[in-house]
């Protein structure tokens, strides 16, 4: 009998935690959101002797106060119990998560003063961020994106799996929170600079035959490929279920939005589940 499933879903305020939980309840988890922690022990009991709830989502936050401490320790006793145990915590810039509060105009838990509220609260939840399974940078995402993110969350089940999120990137519109490996691809010809492939993508034809003419692409793809392939094992031995490779240019469209395909298509060649992004895309034609 596979073991029960619990995900342990945290994060900063405003970063889509109780969105994150709705998903999961539409993928027929059980959900309970701001249990205190010294209730999950005996939750987890009540859990492994229920034959109706089989997976379950906890919403664990900063209301949970100092008791947020032992969380490490409340952790490390439910996978004594033989619980599969994940969690994920969601993130998001200052700047998108200012916006969000002063859309929705409601208080931030530890003040009226929302960016050194949202500066306190980093610190605070540094550890359980630490602790994550997956980080999930939610400053650029929709509803459905989220959501895709999370359903590929839920498939990695077993230690010996690895889910792949690959992310390309513009530096000038700052890097992915949720990153565990960035590679910046600047030094790779720029088709920015040719008029006629300036307004296009990295996903456009043009553009990649123009790099894909440059030896130093084929190099360097190729390096690249194999250096990120001759890690994944040994994260995989570590117990890391989920691993974001990020790939930055300038502006985010061209060079890296190119490498991350690439870069995506190799490693589901290789037998790998990899989830492609290209985070800033739409963002303007200035940069490459």
């Amino acid at each position: 009998m596979s073991p029960r499933r619990l995900f342990v879903i945290s994060g900063i305020s405003g970063a889509g935690k109780s969105q994150a939980l709705k998903s999961f309840e539409d993928f027929g988890f059980f959900c309970v959101d701001n249990l205190p922690l010294k209730l999950i022990e005996p939750f987890a009991d009540l859990l492994k002797g229920s034959k109706e709830h089989k997976d379950v989502a906890l919403g664990i936050d900063i209301r949970g106060g100092e008791a947020l401490s032992r969380f490490a320790s409340e952790l490390d006793e439910l996978k004594r119990k033989g619980l599969l145990v994940r969690v994920l915590f969601l993130d998001a810039s200052d700047e998108a998560l200012v916006e969000r509060f002063s859309e929705t105009r409601h208080r931030h838990p530890l003040g009226d003063n929302i960016l050194p509220a949202i500066r306190e609260e980093r610190l605070l939840l540094s550890e359980i961020k630490g602790m994550a399974d997956k980080v999930i940078d939610t400053s650029n995402l929709t509803l459905g994106e989220l959501k895709e993110q999370l359903s590929i969350a839920l498939e990695a089940k077993r230690k010996h799996e690895m889910h792949l999120s690959i992310v390309s990137f513009g530096y000038k519109h700052g890097l992915p929170m949720d990153a565990d490996l960035i590679m910046d691809v600047r030094f790779l010809p720029n088709p920015n600079y040719v008029a006629a492939l300036k307004r296009k993508t990295g996903l456009h034809g043009p553009v990649q035959d123009y790099l894909w003419r440059s030896p130093l692409t084929r190099s360097f793809l190729k390096q690249f490929t194999g250096m990120v392939l001759s890690l994944l094992p040994h994260y995989i031995r570590e117990g890391k279920s989920y691993l974001t490779v990020a790939i930055g240019c300038t502006g985010g469209r061209h060079r890296s939005v190119f490498i991350t395909q690439q870069l995506a298509r190799a490693l589901g060649k290789a037998g790998y589940k990899a989830w492609e992004y290209h985070r800033d895309i739409s963002r303007g034609t200035s940069g490459a």
